[in-house]
């Protein structure tokens, strides 16, 4: 996501203007420092990595051990509380959003649908098959209408936690 669209990773809109703190995953410490979320606004810049790799950029790393060349997302949000955060937003691609979601955790999940065809692509999601519908998640959603015809679907995940 860094890559591909560059994100400041601030708050732009509602009564909180103070950024909270930002992190970004890179398992191999491949991004540089020139993105926007590096940021010198006051708030905290975190990097995700794997153990063994040292990136080279204004923010504080936080090294996990890799599997399979990825990192645990449970890992991740430990690291993260373990720091103090306990409220993290998780914004990323198919990858990322699927991974957080296979290891159940999220609790919730917005889905923003426009109303635009644009042919085939990236899946949104990319979830291990399940072998039954009985598996399926069955989130708790709420449905809101949005300007231009867009439509928020937040999914209420936390009754599907697995330990």
């Amino acid at each position: 996501t860094i890559e591909a669209d560059d994100p400041q990773l601030t708050v732009r809109r509602g009564p909180r203007r103070t950024n909270p703190a930002r992190v970004v995953i890179d398992p191999r410490a491949r991004l540089g420092s020139n993105w926007r979320w590096l940021a010198q606004d006051g708030a905290p810049c975190l990097i995700v990595t794997g153990e063994g790799f040292a990136p080279s950029l204004g923010a504080t790393n936080i090294a996990l051990p890799l599997t399979n060349g990825q990192l645990c997302p449970r890992a991740i949000i430990s690291a993260l509380s373990e720091r103090g955060y306990k409220r993290i937003l998780v914004e990323g691609g198919a990858r990322t959003i699927s991974n957080f979601m296979d290891a159940f955790c999220l609790d919730r999940l917005h889905l923003l649908i426009a109303p635009m065809i644009i042919g085939s692509g990236t899946n949104g999601l990319s979830l291990k098959p399940i072998s039954h519908l009985a598996s399926a998640l069955k989130p708790i959603t709420q449905i809101f209408p949005l300007a231009g015809g867009d439509v928020l679907f937040d999914c209420d995940l936390s009754h599907s936690k697995q330990n």
